[in-house]
């Protein structure tokens, strides 16, 4: 069957995050995110030219690559995933444990490059909302948590060695009668859902947080049997059972390869793959774009060349999470947000500026306090969220309010200045794949057969993941859903044959 090929401009900067700290990275030489469950994900090298802790720039040293397809430059495959991220790395394992289906990763860089690798891995679930449109997927994704995290314990595995798994609960935090009595209203709610979830007072919360210090009105939502993950160690442990079927030559990944074209028959106009500046990858039943922030940009081009109009305005929304180690003063003993942080989710639509990235500066970000402890002790806190295009420089002042704004809860952080923690502290930037209104497009591309887009997750990828490759799957198959995948549906308008 003839195919034509569809032109597709990648975005120039396909690496979302940017790792600033004394340390340059260096990936172990069977995977990207470090597959050994008995290492920390990254092995930490000092830099010799090391300036200052902000200037190096991520940057995964390339390495030999195990599983990519070698002897042609053509190979076919059933379903072709363009992205690495937790999205398009769980699609994959979904079709390889589920299926006898053949599968290929295409990504312009690896895994942990875009907002996956900065993100703070917490998979709670106080701030979500019963009754939303994301509710029922928010479920099923922790459901499917929880029973992967069981089953590698009933492995002999360690769950906390293999995804940085632990047992938090979640806590959201309010100062005032006011944010008080939107949390019992919230524990109502979770409770109706059946979610096990509770009110606690203040003398109740100081008694599970006593580094808090919020006055006499104080009170929280809190869900005790929530967990949170290391996002870097997840992603190693599923890339390394994916790879495990290569040896079945059921999977291949193709790092570094930018996607430059799609493939479409002539006469049928279905989606038959893609192709990269080195291969042509064929699909026999699909190609699913997980691309994160730049799926948008992947598909206002490829509708260029077709008289399809498609409505996916997927943005970057960059962040700011800074991590502490060795703080052995502090300790917190569960995950903690602040009861903004339900709103900050949709703010600061009105402050997008140009792709360009210019023309910004700190006052245009949304500040809302988060905080957690690692497996490995070290403090994380958040979070910032700024439409100013691709751009992922560090901005200092940014980093200076999210400590601030952690004081403002936890005292004891204002006896400490950002500076005394210039050599125990890494700031991670990333660019979440924003979509107004805040929920993902999951789902087929109306008058693009065999072509399914996921992506617009924005901070919820982690915690969504799950879910939404069990959806893709069985959209792919034709099974029955386990969610109801209408929500997420992709608009798409002026259809025709092609």
């Amino acid at each position: 069957m003839a195919a034509c090929a569809l032109k597709i401009s990648l975005n120039p900067n396909p690496n979302g995050v940017v790792l600033h700290r004394k340390y340059t990275y260096s990936f172990n030489t069977a995977t990207f995110c470090n597959s050994s469950n008995n290492n920390p994900p990254f092995s930490f090298i000092t830099s010799p030219n090391h300036k200052t802790s902000h200037s190096n720039r991520f940057q995964p040293t390339p390495v030999a690559e195990p599983n990519r397809v070698s002897g042609s430059d053509s190979h076919t495959f059933d379903v072709v995933i363009v992205g690495a991220g937790i999205i398009g790395l769980t699609i994959a394992r979904h079709f390889l444990l589920e299926s006898n289906l053949s599968v290929a990763v295409v990504d312009a860089a690896v895994p942990c490059s875009g907002a996956t690798g900065a993100g703070q891995g917490y998979i709670w679930r106080v701030h979500k909302t019963p009754g939303s449109e994301k509710w029922e997927l928010s479920m099923r994704s922790h459901e499917l948590w929880e029973g992967l995290a069981e089953s590698i314990q009933n492995q002999g595995l360690d769950p906390v060695q293999a995804l940085g798994w632990k047992k938090t609960g979640s806590m959201l935090v309010g100062r005032t009668a006011a944010d008080c009595s939107v949390l019992k209203s919230k524990v109502e709610q979770l409770l109706d859902a059946g979610v096990d979830a509770e009110f606690l007072s203040r003398d109740g919360l100081l008694s599970e947080e006593p580094a808090l210090n919020l006055g006499e009105e104080c009170g929280a939502a809190f869900i005790r049997d929530d967990s949170q993950l290391d996002a870097r160690r997840s992603v190693a442990f599923i890339e390394k059972a994916n790879r495990h079927f290569a040896a079945e030559g059921r999977y291949a990944n193709f790092y570094y390869e930018p996607v430059t074209s799609l493939l479409r028959s002539e006469s049928s106009g279905e989606i038959e793959g893609v192709q990269t500046s080195k291969y042509t990858l064929r699909s026999k039943k699909a190609v699913v774009i997980a691309a994160g922030c730049w799926s948008g940009s992947l598909m206002d081009d490829l509708i260029k060349s077709s008289e399809i109009e498609i409505d996916l305005p997927v943005k970057p929304r960059k962040g700011h999470l800074l991590v502490v180690e060795n703080f052995k003063s502090f300790k917190l003993n569960h995950g903690l947000m602040e009861v903004g942080y339900v709103n900050h989710q949709s703010a600061l639509d009105s402050s997008a500026t140009s792709d360009s990235g210019t023309g910004y500066d700190a006052n245009t970000a949304s500040i809302s306090m988060t905080a957690t402890m690692d497996m490995s002790g070290r403090l994380v806190l958040g979070s910032s969220r700024q439409l100013v295009g691709f751009n992922t420089e560090i901005v200092e002042s940014i980093i200076d309010r999210i400590w601030e704004r952690a004081g403002e809860f936890f005292p004891t952080l204002k006896e400490v200045s950002l500076k005394d923690l210039s050599k125990s502290r890494e700031v991670r930037v990333g660019l979440r794949p924003y979509m107004p209104g805040g929920k993902p497009v999951i789902g087929p591309v109306a008058g693009l057969s065999n072509m399914f887009i996921a992506a617009g997750h924005e901070g919820e990828g982690l915690s969504l993941a799950l879910g939404t490759a069990e959806m893709i799957f069985n959209m792919v198959l034709g099974n029955p859903q386990e969610v109801n995948p209408a929500p997420f549906s992709l608009i798409a308008s002026g259809l025709s044959e092609s």
